[in-house]
């Protein structure tokens, strides 16, 4: 990890280009490091599995996978982030979440956010093979809504939207990283 106590700037480079996850990792880097100018940029990678991962472990590698793309993209950058979201699906009921993987020259932090349940409409496209994201269109009406609040500021009526959703899971990703002492 790059020494921050001889620098006042922290370059981040995040495996999406979507405003999203661009916008919640710029707020959590800030509220970690508050003393530090956070600058960050978002970097178009392939994420390495499903479109829309079915899985707790599919979805952790697909934001494994984008850190290690965009740290591949970028060297330079003194964290990689990687944020993917995903589905678990027991039949009964199907849940979403996403998880945050963070990576540094020397160390690595994650975490994943709360879950949620979805309505039935939902889970019966997504069932069908059709992405959460364009699914939450087809059902309300909307366009490229993961691209704003997401199925979570849907279903909240924007009392969480996407940003606040995911921006704890990065803060908690980031704890290796606020406590280097302690990893």
């Amino acid at each position: 990890m790059k020494n921050l106590q001889h620098s006042t700037k922290i370059n981040v480079v995040v495996g999406s280009k979507n405003p999203i996850k661009i916008k919640c990792t710029q707020l959590a880097f800030a509220q970690a490091f508050p003393d530090y100018i956070v600058d960050v940029e978002g970097v178009s990678v392939p994420s390495g599995v499903s479109d829309q991962p079915m899985t707790d472990l599919e979805t952790w590698q697909g934001a494994k996978n984008r850190t290690l793309k965009a740290k591949t993209q970028f060297t330079n950058a003194d964290y990689w982030v990687g944020i993917e979201g995903g589905i678990e699906d027991s039949n009964s009921k199907m849940e979403a979440f996403a998880w945050v993987y963070i990576l540094s020259a020397d160390k690595n932090g994650e975490a994943r956010t709360a879950t949620f349940q979805l309505p039935k409409k939902i889970q019966a496209l997504v069932r069908k093979g059709i992405e959460l994201g364009v699914a939450d269109d087809m059902v309300f009406n909307r366009k490229n809504s993961k691209q704003t609040n997401g199925a979570v500021g849907i279903l909240t009526k924007d009392l969480i939207d996407r940003a606040d959703y995911y921006q704890p899971a990065v803060v908690l990703a980031l704890i290796p990283f606020i406590n280097p002492d302690l990893y």
